[in-house]
């Protein structure tokens, strides 16, 4: 009850002081959501660093359904993931436009030029961890025949930790969508041993279950997307 009650304490205080920064303004349902996701990832991190949360392996069930629910509604389980029990708290920052990644938002292609900062929770630095960036609608949503397009891997990240200390053995490509939305999604997994995990022949047609299996990485502990699509001149104006 304590939980629950710390918990909605600080979604009001955040939603109130959104609303105070702009009291002419309608609280949108995109707001709400990023304030949800915002506390979120708080709250996970809090759970893994503060004993005095008193969460056991982040079992909580508000946070784990607001994690995993945006995820299946935009069919990255399933298309892209199986069902997963989010472990491990996972932020990510394009840092040159101060931007983060909320599920199912849309980033503008002149943000998600350069990598972004990637902090990831965890146990400790012991542990390790593989990151993969992917497009599955490439080449179009409608007919994603390149599925999955793959843009980054970084392996061997010690935990509470960022992306910068691991090993990249797939350089970042700049997502560059050309015809309709594209998700690009993050998948985090906990690596058993390190220096296992190799580079796959190609970015085209990747595939990140085998590539999980293949390098005996399990399922994923995290997984976040964004959505971006061409910027026209009538987007940017």
């Amino acid at each position: 009850m304590k939980l629950r009650s710390t918990y909605m304490f600080l979604l009001f205080s955040l939603l109130f002081r959104n609303y105070k920064k702009a009291p002419k303004s309608i609280i949108t349902f995109e707001t709400t959501t990023k304030l949800l996701s915002t506390l979120d990832i708080h709250y996970l991190k809090q759970s893994q660093f503060d004993h005095s949360l008193q969460v056991p392996k982040l079992q909580s069930n508000i946070v784990m359904g607001r994690v995993v629910e945006p995820l299946a509604v935009g069919r990255v389980i399933g298309e892209v993931v199986d069902n997963f029990t989010p472990t491990v708290a996972m932020s990510i920052t394009y840092t040159n436009c101060n931007k983060q990644v909320y599920n199912g938002h849309e980033l503008m292609p002149a943000v998600i030029v350069a990598k972004p900062r990637v902090d990831i929770g965890g146990e400790d630095m012991r542990s390790a961890y593989t990151l993969i960036m992917t497009d599955p609608d490439a080449p179009s949503p409608s007919d994603p025949y390149l599925r999955e397009h793959l843009h980054w891997i970084v392996t061997d990240i010690p935990g509470t930790t960022d992306a910068s200390f691991g090993r990249e053995i797939v350089s970042y490509e700049t997502p560059k969508p050309v015809i309709g939305i594209h998700r690009y999604v993050f998948i985090l997994f906990k690596q058993r041993r390190r220096q296992t995990v190799k580079p796959p022949a190609s970015r085209d047609g990747f595939n990140t279950r085998s590539f999980a299996e293949e390098n005996d990485l399990g399922s994923p502990v995290a997984v976040a997307y964004f959505n971006a699509q061409r910027e026209t001149a009538a987007r940017r104006r």
